[in-house]
């Protein structure tokens, strides 16, 4: 193979991702759209009122909590990390965790674009029933000492020595204006606005990643690879072996959320089953990297059983639904390569994509002129490793340095920040955390997590040793009270 060949696979490989992006660009646009447009107008407290136990009911309300409150996959994780420590139910965090990642509008949308609308149904008839699996075997999975074990570790890692912490005080700014009112109001949809474009910039690594590598895997891997992963012609047990094999290549192919569907039209493309490609779409929550946040939260021990109870039920989801919709006769879609190689065309794709650009630019007017308002001060905050947005009151963790706070969707972006913190930011934070409690300012130090917190706002408040000490959350007051103590003779 000469040069020229390298550099022609190179750049065919490129063209391939680059249709694939721009058959789906409108659609990607008008998800993460629509998902904004119900982040900023559902109440999030409302959610976790609801989640105490695992009743069908209360996993019904989970699935549609979770659909309406799309994120990629790590900042699922920590929200539903965050749902389980604030009192829902173990089995119901993981059911909103799977359905704001697998069975949210932009994905079902990409699904059909890029697979066929059979996908985009298999999407939300399997990931009916994963969750219905869950539900009923994730209780005895994850239930009793094993759900007290994985709260335990939890608490020790969001207090034990650690600066990440609960804001349990906020969550109620959309319980304060009417819906009909935000849904009139320039704020609202500012809001709505920051979500969209927060996401996009969150989840583009994952995107960029999924599509270049789902260009190349297309034009460097033959079509006999694919073939010898996926067993073929052996009926029901070729199609129990691809069910199986699928979750594990998502487990390797460190590529979540929407990202990972252009792979699963390459591997569509490549010979796997129906149920195969549909488990591989419904595996992204067990990439490696989100199996070691889960042992971080939980344990390893919780962590395998959460890793066991998600492959069996992705793989048994992916099996169902391919005999399901052979037995009421939906026909497969054709694994056609109509999507790459042919770039821009002018056809209602086009057209499409041009409306969206469009849509973009008036949402994106709209987060400008949104972080320009004096009224968005206090209420959101962007994540500065990842983009998200965040609201202040839910964010999962906080740092300080500098003098200034920082929040994060995610503990895993909470530790990147740590990671490119200078020696010296280390030291200036480690000050911030363990200095004076009391500011000039009249602010004081929350003496858990370091965090300037003013006592008319404090989310708690403790006597000790004839001084009050203020929170910026129960779970610091909680943590304070256990071991007073130490966290005052660290200061």
């Amino acid at each position: 193979m000469t040069a020229m060949d390298v550099l022609r696979m190179l750049g065919d490989g490129l063209v391939d991702a680059f249709s694939m992006f721009w058959e789906t660009l409108w659609a990607l646009f008008l998800g993460f759209a629509l998902s904004g447009a119900v982040q900023a107008f559902v109440s999030r407290a409302r959610m976790q009122r609801m989640l105490g136990d695992h009743r069908p009911a209360t996993l019904a309300k989970a699935t549609f909590w979770g659909m309406v409150s799309s994120s990629c996959s790590y900042a699922a994780s920590a929200l539903a990390k965050t749902l389980f420590r604030r009192g829902a139910d173990f089995t119901t965090s993981l059911v909103f965790m799977i359905a704001s990642t697998n069975l949210v509008i932009e994905l079902g949308l990409v699904l059909w674009l890029l697979l066929g609308w059979q996908f985009a149904l298999a999407e939300l008839v399997g990931g009916a029933i994963m969750i219905a699996l869950i539900g009923l075997i994730g209780p005895r999975v994850l239930g009793g000492r094993t759900g007290e074990s994985a709260r335990d570790h939890l608490d020790r890692f969001e207090s034990g020595g650690s600066h990440e912490h609960q804001h349990d005080h906020g969550g109620a700014a959309h319980d304060e204006v009417p819906l009909r009112q935000r849904l009139r109001s320039r704020e609202g949809w500012g809001d709505a606005a920051g979500y969209m474009i927060s996401d996009l910039t969150m989840i583009r690594k994952e995107l960029v990643i999924g599509f270049v590598v789902a260009g190349f895997i297309t034009v460097l891997v033959p079509d006999a690879v694919w073939q010898s992963l996926f067993a073929t012609g052996h009926g029901f047990w070729s199609s129990l072996e691809n069910v199986v094999v699928g979750p594990f290549l998502a487990i390797i192919s460190f590529v979540c959320s929407v990202g990972n569907v252009p792979l699963a039209a390459t591997l569509w493309h490549g010979g796997a089953s129906f149920g195969g490609v549909v488990a591989f779409v419904f595996a992204d929550l067990i990439a490696l990297p989100l199996l070691v946040i889960y042992r971080r939260y939980f344990g390893t021990r919780v962590t395998l059983r959460i890793l066991a109870l998600f492959w069996a039920t992705m793989s048994a989801a992916g099996l169902a639904v391919e005999y399901l919709f052979r037995w009421v006769r939906i026909p497969e879609p054709e694994p056609i390569h109509a999507m790459t190689g042919h770039g821009i065309a002018w056809d209602h794709t086009t057209w499409l994509n041009l409306a969206a650009l469009v849509l973009f630019a008036v949402m994106y007017g709209l987060y400008r002129a949104r972080r320009r308002s004096a009224g968005a001060a206090g209420k959101y905050a962007k994540d500065p490793v990842c983009g998200m947005q965040v609201e202040i009151a839910n964010a999962p963790a906080a740092r300080i340095r500098g003098g200034e706070t920082f929040y994060f969707c995610s503990d895993r972006c909470a530790r990147r920040f740590d990671e490119r913190a200078l020696p010296e930011e280390r030291n200036d934070e480690m000050s911030d955390h363990h200095g004076m409690s009391h500011d000039p300012n009249g602010t004081h130090r929350d003496p858990v997590c370091g965090m300037a917190v003013s006592p008319e706002t404090a989310a708690a408040s403790a006597e000790y040793d004839g001084q009050t000490y203020y929170f910026c959350s129960t779970g610091c007051r909680t943590a304070f009270d256990l071991k007073p103590e130490a966290f005052l003779a660290a200061r």
